[in-house]
């Protein structure tokens, strides 16, 4: 492959609106899996505080 045609092929793919509508859905799915990751680590801490509180109030209440 030469230079030439590499260069004409970047080209083309730069060009192609096909190309544009991909890399927009790659960036929109990018952000989607960043928030989700994002609301189930903070969603999981508080879920732990919140067994804690309730686990150290039950050991309150029996008295062990």
């Amino acid at each position: 492959m030469t230079k030439a045609t590499r260069l004409s092929g970047i080209i083309a793919f730069l060009s192609d609106e096909d190309a544009a509508t991909a890399i927009e859905y790659a960036v929109m799915l990018a952000l989607i899996i960043g928030v989700c990751a994002g609301s189930v680590s903070f969603l999981a801490t508080q879920t732990k505080d919140s067994f804690d509180t309730s686990g150290a109030a039950i050991n309150g209440a029996i008295g062990s």
